[in-house]
C-alpha cells in the first residue's frame, strides 16, 4: 500500500506548488531581466581592428583561437613587440587567454586610463539624464578604484555593464590557486565594495579567502582570482532561475582555467548563481581542478554530484539563515537548477558554515566557513569541518596536507 507521503498525486502537488512560488517570485521582482542594448563598443572596435592588423609581416591571430595557440604567438615575439600590441590594442590583449599574466595587467591598467579619461568626459555631457550622470560617476569611481595602487587586472570590459577579474598573489609562481565565482548582480558597479558588505562582493571574497589561506599555511605559494568575467544575472528575475547565463559563463571559465599559467592545482569556489555556472562547466574542467566548493547554491543543474562528471571533489555548504534555503529546488522545463547540493541524497562532502550570515556572509573573517574554504584552497583536508549531515566529508581523502 502506497502511504500518502509518497503517492504520485502529493508529488505532483508539490511540483506544482513549488512552480507556483517560482512565479510569484518572478512576478514581485520582476519578470525579465534588464536588458542592455549596446552601441559599438571600444573593445568591439578594437577587435575589428585586430583581425585586419599585423606584426612584423604576419597576421594577428584569431582571438577565439585556443590559449596555447595564442601563448605560442605570444611566444614568438620580442618584449618590444608584446608590449606594442599591449599598448595599441588594450582591450583585446588583456582579455586574451593565454598571453602571459603580466602582459594583461599592463593592458588592462591602459585600458582603464582610457576608460577612465572617457569616462570622465562624459561625466560633464549636458545632455546625460540625473540617473545616467550618477551611473556615468560611479563608473569612474570604479575605474579609479582599480587603476589604485598595483592591482593586478586579470581581465577587464568596460562593455555595458562591465566584466572583470583580480588576481591576488603571484599566479605564475603559485603552488595552489583558488577561483572565486560570484553570483547575481555581478557586474562593474558591485565588482568591490565598503564597509560591513566588503565581503560579500567579489574583490572582498576574494581578499578574505587570500589572507586565510596564507593564514591556513604560512609561506605557502596561493594565488586568489576574483572571477567576475562573466554576464551573469541582473537581479531575481528569469535569467537566474534560468541555466543560459551558466553555460555561457561555464565556456568562459573553462578558457581561463585552461590557461592558467604553471601546473598547480586549481579550486573553484562558487557562491550562489555561481554554483549553477560551476556545476554546468563541471564535465570540461581541465584536469588540475582538484575541488568545487559552492556555498548558498540555488542547485549546480545535476541530480547528484556523481551527475556532474566531474574528477574534482565536490563541496558545499548553506547557512542555516540563507534565504536560499526556501528556493524550490526543481527543474521543469529549463526552469530551475536541479537538486539541493547539501542534501545528503545529492552526494557532495557536506561543510560546516557555522558563522556565516546569511546569503552573503561566507567569506567573512572568523566565520567557519571562511576557514573552510581556506582549507580546500590549501589542500589542508585534514582542517576542514564537516557539518552534521556528513560527518564523513574527509572519505577518500588521505587526511594528511595535499601540496
Amino acid at each position: 500500500m502506497t502511504s500518502f507521503d509518497s503517492s504520485p498525486t502529493l508529488t505532483a502537488w508539490r511540483a506544482l506548488l513549488a512552480i507556483a512560488v517560482v512565479f510569484v517570485m518572478l512576478a514581485t521582482t520582476g519578470w525579465t531581466a534588464v536588458r542592455h542594448q549596446h552601441s559599438a563598443a571600444p573593445r568591439e572596435i578594437a577587435l575589428a581592428s585586430w583581425a585586419k592588423d599585423r606584426i612584423a609581416g604576419h597576421a594577428l591571430p584569431d582571438v577565439g583561437a585556443p590559449a596555447y595557440r595564442l601563448a605560442h604567438f605570444f611566444a614568438t615575439l620580442t618584449a618590444g613587440q608584446q608590449v606594442a600590441l599591449a599598448d595599441k590594442y588594450p582591450l583585446v590583449v588583456g582579455n586574451l587567454n593565454g598571453v602571459p599574466v603580466t602582459l594583461r595587467y599592463r593592458a588592462n591598467r591602459h585600458a582603464l586610463e582610457l576608460a577612465e579619461t572617457a569616462e570622465e568626459q562624459r561625466t560633464r555631457d549636458v545632455r546625460l539624464s540625473p540617473d545616467g550622470r550618477h551611473q556615468s560617476v560611479a563608473r569612474l569611481e570604479r575605474f579609479r578604484s582599480l587603476l589604485a595602487g598595483d592591482r593586478q587586472i586579470l581581465a577587464f570590459d568596460p562593455s555595458g555593464r562591465g566584466r572583470a577579474a583580480e588576481v591576488f598573489g603571484d599566479l605564475d609562481r603559485a603552488e595552489r590557486v583558488s577561483v572565486v565565482v560570484p553570483g547575481v548582480d555581478t557586474n562593474l558597479l558591485t565588482l568591490e565594495r565598503t564597509g560591513v558588505k566588503r565581503n560579500a562582493a567579489p574583490v572582498g571574497m576574494a581578499q578574505s579567502l587570500y589572507g586565510a589561506e596564507r593564514s591556513a599555511r604560512p609561506g605557502s605559494r596561493t594565488a586568489v582570482i576574483a572571477w567576475a568575467d562573466y554576464t551573469a544575472p541582473a537581479g531575481i528575475g528569469m535569467d537566474a532561475a534560468l541555466g543560459g547565463l551558466a553555460k555561457e559563463g561555464a565556456v568562459r571559465l573553462n578558457a581561463l582555467l585552461e590557461s592558467l599559467p604553471g601546473s598547480s592545482d586549481v579550486s573553484l569556489f562558487c557562491h550562489s548563481y555561481g554554483s549553477v555556472l560551476c556545476g554546468v562547466a563541471a564535465h570540461g574542467l581541465p584536469s588540475r581542478v582538484s575541488d568545487i566548493a559552492v556555498a548558498g547554491s540555488p542547485g549546480m543543474r545535476a541530480d547528484s554530484a556523481a551527475g556532474l562528471h566531474t574528477r574534482a571533489r565536490v563541496w558545499a555548504m548553506r547557512d542555516a539563515d540563507d534565504w536560499i534555503a526556501d528556493v524550490p529546488n526543481l527543474a521543469v522545463g529549463g526552469l530551475g537548477h536541479g537538486a539541493d547540493p547539501v542534501d545528503p541524497a545529492f552526494g557532495a562532502r557536506i561543510v560546516s558554515a557555522n558563522g556565516a550570515i546569511g546569503h552573503s556572509g561566507y567569506f567573512e573573517p572568523g566565520t567557519e566557513s571562511l576557514s573552510n574554504f581556506a582549507a580546500i584552497g590549501v589542500g589542508a583536508y585534514d582542517a576542514v569541518s564537516c557539518a552534521r549531515a556528513d560527518a564523513t566529508c574527509h572519505r577518500e581523502i588521505s587526511g594528511k596536507e595535499e601540496v
